[in-house]
């Protein structure tokens, strides 16, 4: 299914009115009263499950398939040096150099 111009900007502005119309739910429903401290944990943790959600399907999907490529090794090796606490410099030129040896093999 390929969209087209206009219905992308369609999509895009209907998606921007559902985004805020739900925004505006909470505020309205709840009337000032404070959040359950349940509640407020699992909506702290929304950002970044999602955050890491969209990262892993970008680097993993690939039209309507799943692969995995030199890609993929590069951005394990940049996560793991970050995770050991590298500079994020070295980690992206690290990241660069094991995608491109990856694909000239």
């Amino acid at each position: 299914m390929t969209l087209t111009y206009n219905q992308v900007w369609v999509l895009i502005f209907g998606l921007a009115a559902l985004t805020v119309m739900i925004k505006a739910v909470g505020p309205v429903l709840l009337g000032g009263r404070e959040l359950p401290p349940w509640f407020s944990r699992v909506v702290v943790l929304m950002a970044p499950a999602l955050l890491s959600a969209l990262v892993v399907t970008s680097m993993f999907a690939s039209g309507r398939s799943w692969s995995m490529g030199a890609h993929t090794a590069g951005v394990a090796v940049a996560a793991m040096m970050l995770w050991r606490r590298c500079s994020l410099v070295l980690s992206v030129v690290v990241a660069v150099l094991v995608t491109a040896g990856l694909r000239a093999i």
